[in-house]
Order: C-alpha cells, then structure tokens, then sequence
C-alpha cells in the first residue's frame, strides 16, 4: 500500500464552487450560506418540513429541496425573504472589495 504522502491535493481558492468551475460560483456560495443559515433555523426551532413550508409560504416539497441543497429555483432575494419569515434580521454591508471582482459573505450570527 502507498502512504498518505503519495496523494495529492488542491489547496481551494476558498470558494469550493469556484474550485469545481460552477458557473457564477459567488451566488451559489451565497446561497448555500443562506440556505444553512435557514436549515438551522429550522431545525433550531424543531419545526417539520409542513411546519417550515408554512412559515415561508411555500410547499413541503419545496423545504425539502432547500434541506437538501438543491437550489435551482431559489435566488438569494427569495433565501433573504425566507430569513426575514423565520424573524431574522438582514443586514447588507457593502466596503471596497479585497478580491478582484469582489465577493458575497454571508455570515450568520445566532
């Protein structure tokens, strides 16, 4: 058996859509926070996926998709919307860029 000095790797850019080539990998960064952040909401409050579908004015389906990562269909305004249904605050803060063309953080404060 080979060691473990014979694999190789990559060192992400930070960004894991970016690395894999997705297109417009800022958004599905983005949305992937905000979907999590919204998971845990969701679990956090122990709600069902009926329950969840309610609060955010959407069908059960749907919840379940958001739960799974599955993202088509969902933009950030919509996850923003969500989080504003589940009683969050959103706060969007916009400073001179560090990265070439900028970058979304979404942070989530419990």
């Amino acid at each position: 058996m080979g060691s473990t000095d014979d694999i190789g790797y990559t060192e992400s850019g930070g960004n894991v859509f970016a690395d894999l080539g997705i297109a417009d990998p800022e958004d599905a960064l983005a949305k992937a926070e905000l979907a999590r952040a919204i998971g845990a909401l969701i679990a956090e409050r122990r709600l069902t996926q009926s329950q969840a579908a309610e609060v955010l004015g959407i069908d059960q389906p749907k919840v379940s998709a958001l739960m799974r990562g599955r993202l088509t269909g969902f933009s950030v305004d919509r996850l923003l919307r969500f989080l504003l249904a589940l009683d969050r605050d959103v706060e969007i803060i916009i400073k001179p860029g560090a990265h070439p063309g900028g970058r979304i953080n979404v942070v989530a404060i419990p």
